[in-house]
């Protein structure tokens, strides 16, 4: 089994640092679209996704853009 990705945890810790721009270039890389939807879904348990609209933004048009399956990132 593989081990979990911390890179959610990780890009959570810094919009909870308040470096939103940070994490906005974190989700240009993002390793595949299961961990922005895990990213998601720690922002919404936080409470920081209403209070950064421009990262919700941000957030939904990378996830749409790597749920395409032409643009995956070669494992």
């Amino acid at each position: 089994m593989a081990k979990k990705s911390l890179w959610a945890d990780k890009v959570c810790a810094l919009v909870m640092g308040g470096n939103t721009s940070a994490a906005m270039a974190q989700m240009r890389v993002a390793p595949d679209p299961q961990d922005l939807q895990r990213l998601r879904k720690l922002l919404i348990q936080s409470g920081l996704l209403e209070r950064y609209p421009a990262l919700a933004l941000a957030l939904n048009e990378h996830l749409a853009l790597l749920s395409s399956p032409r643009l995956h990132r070669a494992p």
